[in-house]
């Protein structure tokens, strides 16, 4: 796949389930968890003890079904390590210049971490795949359509503070995709699945189209 039929896949459900775990199994039972329930997405934090190992099992796992990142990605190193892990994509709080080139020179999309108009528009000239929209919390969802309304090319993805029920509103602002973290995955398998089926739904009536099916990520290839 390419670049770009990556970003299309990672980001085609709208939603971004990012997975931040006290431990390997913590880390790796969620998104298994997650995944069961339907999403073709999700990112596993480097944050998370034995992150890259999480990573790279997951990615063995799903192989073309899901697309599995790595979050958290603060440096050139990181990235590399994450690329080689089997990451389909990279994700950061913040804007790396270095974090970009070296995913881009692997073929794998970054979505750069930003917060104001400014990084957004150094994100944009440095080629990132998407703008993670850091942090959330304390915003509300027209800060997107304001940030659109002058910059309508930047593929915003809110993250940090942006909950189940928050979500349709971030999308109907017209952000591309939502960032979720752990409120997704509460609850037993029965319960997470039927969160993850009405939150694709809400996010495709507030997006004005159809969800992304489920039937895998590597439907664009």
């Amino acid at each position: 796949m390419y670049r770009w039929e990556i970003t299309r896949a990672a980001l085609g459900q709208r939603v971004l389930a990012m997975v931040r775990g006290d431990s390997y199994d913590q880390a790796t039972l969620t998104s298994g968890t997650l995944l069961s329930a339907g999403l073709t997405s999700l990112e596993i934090s480097l944050a998370t003890p034995f992150a890259l190992d999480a990573v790279a099992t997951l990615a063995r796992e799903v192989g073309d079904e899901a697309l599995i990142g790595a979050g958290t990605v603060l440096d050139a190193a990181s990235a590399r390590m994450a690329v080689e892990a089997g990451a389909r994509f990279l994700t950061s709080p913040a804007l790396d210049p270095e974090v970009l080139r070296t995913g881009h020179r692997y073929g794998v999309p970054v979505f750069a971490g930003v917060s104001t108009p400014a990084e957004i528009v150094r994100a944009l000239e440095l080629g990132a795949d998407a703008l993670k929209l850091f942090p959330a919390a304390g915003h509300h969802p027209g800060r997107v359509r304001e940030i659109r309304s002058e910059l309508p090319q930047a593929a915003l993805v809110p993250s940090g503070g942006v909950g189940v029920d928050t979500a349709p509103e971030w999308i109907a602002a017209g952000a591309v995709a939502c960032g979720i973290g752990g409120a997704l995955a509460e609850g037993d398998r029965d319960a997470v699945a039927k969160r993850v089926e009405d939150l694709i739904a809400r996010l495709a009536e507030a997006d004005g189209g159809e969800a992304a099916s489920a039937g895998g990520a590597g439907e664009t290839e």
